[in-house]
């Protein structure tokens, strides 16, 4: 099977690494406005710092934005203490590192945070800036290191539940053409997408469907005649800002901001295209990529064995 370091993988990857953000998320949460101002510019160089001075509008925060790396929070707060705050962050956000900031001696508490997992560390106040920057530092690795292992596992089971599909199929499908669909569905399933289409070069009105995306008059879009043209897989992560898609309704029409196109070849020769879509800017990672384009190789692979034993 062909090593998927290659020139046009690696182009895509360093694509996205200048569209994503480079700094971590993190929520400060304090009602005294000059400590919490105080967080703010500690931090601010290094993360993208969200603020609230309360433990309510902390969870609104989070119900906006989402996951954050690192949560700072003291503990005697008003309506809310920082310990029942973060021990309702824990359901929604397993990896999210909690720090609490104490200036009394609530030991119950604490112990009883830190040992259901709910609390990192404490910092008793007034807080030194070195020390804290540092056990800040230190959750931040903690939480890219538990987002690494989960996105491992996650790669893991989504490679595993797609070569099911194909081995499945392999022996069940009564023509290649049979097999866009469940092929189509687990992509869609195991990767997140919105929409996704798996259509034989030979013959375009041959096609398997996944997702809101029912139309498939788009798929004379300039990426994907560029992917079958090139034999490259080919990537926009924010259509609406890219100059040479930008303009094609069928974008537009179907709300797909994101799309990734693939070819899927055995031997040289090219079977099919794979059109994966969101309707968001593109948000996927180098490794995502790279389990994309093997489990397109695995793909190939099955349409062969399919088409060979029918």
């Amino acid at each position: 099977m062909p090593d998927d370091s290659i020139p046009e993988i690696d182009n895509i990857c360093r694509q996205l690494m200048i569209e994503k953000p480079k700094k971590l998320k993190m929520l400060v949460v304090d009602d005294e406005p000059d400590n919490l101002d105080l967080l703010y510019r500690t931090f601010r160089r290094d993360f993208n710092v969200l603020k609230a001075d309360s433990g309510i509008q902390a969870l609104d925060v989070l119900a906006t934005e989402g996951e954050v790396a690192v949560i700072i929070s003291d503990q005697r707060m008003p309506e809310m203490k920082g310990t029942e705050f973060l021990s309702k962050t824990v359901p929604q956000f397993p990896d999210t590192v909690r720090i609490i900031l104490t200036g009394f001696t609530d030991i119950e508490d604490l112990v009883e945070a830190i040992n259901s997992g709910q609390v990192y560390k404490y910092i008793t106040k007034p807080w030194d800036p070195g020390e804290l920057k540092a056990v800040v530092q230190r959750a931040a690795e903690t939480y890219d290191l538990l987002k690494q292992r989960t996105e491992e596992l996650r790669r893991a089971n989504a490679q595993m539940a797609l070569l099911a599909v194909l081995v499945r199929l392999t022996g069940e499908a009564q023509s290649t053409e049979t097999a866009l669909t469940p092929i189509a569905t687990a992509f869609g399933e195991n990767f997140g997408v919105d929409s996704c289409i798996l259509q034989l070069v030979r013959g375009m009105l041959t096609v398997g469907t996944y997702g809101s995306q029912s139309s498939t008059d788009w798929l004379m879009s300039p990426l994907i005649q560029e992917a079958i043209a090139t034999r490259q897989l080919q990537l926009s992560v924010n259509i609406p800002k890219d100059p040479k898609l930008a303009s094609v309704p069928d974008y537009a029409e179907n709300g797909v901001e994101s799309h990734l196109a693939l070819p899927i070849i055995y031997r040289e020769e090219v079977l099919a295209v794979l059109s994966l879509q969101w309707k968001q800017p593109c948000t996927l990672r180098e490794d995502e990529i790279r389990l994309i384009h093997l489990s397109a190789q695995l793909v190939a692979l099955a349409l062969t064995a399919i088409s060979l034993s029918n």
